[in-house]
């Protein structure tokens, strides 16, 4: 939990950062200018913003994988190894900023910005950082095998799919609009609306 919150807090810190940058660079939203040129500069700034708004979890993991030695033709077991393997990795959840569409209504001073729903965007296990420990083994013991690191990707697949159902993606929904809203209304004089579809 303590990383999750130092997470989130570098997360925040970064998003200010990068709002202060944004705002430095580029002048307010209100420039006089065609509204097709305004659509367009705003379009390519939510692009930009892909990684910013992402949703990051980290996460730490442990499975306990066992395997039988038997004599090959029969079903005689001589032999059980039973593994502790603790591993870590992280999820990364946010919108396709690349399928973003801006409609900039001078008159209205408003920015209507439609972007696409949160998918997981990546599930990564570190496998370098992976332990493995012998809790009943034996002199037949074999080094990590494929199948362990199968057995990982499996669990790892299966955590995702339970974080999306504790409202992982609607998290992360969330949070990419409220970076764009901040994001986009440096000025403070247009009304940001931002849709999911």
């Amino acid at each position: 939990m303590k990383k999750l919150l130092v997470g989130v807090i570098i997360l925040i810190v970064l998003v200010v950062t990068a709002s202060l940058a944004g705002f430095i660079q580029f002048k307010p939203l209100g420039i006089t200018s065609s509204q097709s040129a305004q659509t367009s500069l705003i379009q390519e700034r939510v692009v930009e913003l892909t990684e910013l708004a992402t949703l990051k979890y980290e996460y730490k993991n442990a499975m306990v994988n066992r395997d039988n030695k038997e004599i090959p033709l029969t079903d005689i077991r001589f032999a059980e190894t039973i593994k502790l393997v603790e591993y870590t990795g992280y999820l990364k959840a946010g919108s396709d900023l690349s399928g973003v569409e801006v409609e900039y209504n001078k008159e209205g001073k408003e920015v209507k910005v439609r972007v696409p729903k949160a998918k997981v965007l990546d599930n990564v296990v570190n496998l370098k950082d992976m332990k493995i420990e012998d809790v009943k083994g034996n002199i037949f013991s074999d080094p990590p095998t494929q199948q362990i690191i199968d057995d990982i990707y499996d669990e790892s697949k299966k955590f995702e799919e339970e974080k999306i159902t504790q409202g992982f993606l609607t998290e992360a929904d969330k949070r990419t609009e409220e970076f764009l809203k901040t994001f986009l209304n440096t000025d403070k004089e247009n009304e940001v609306i931002v849709e999911f579809y």
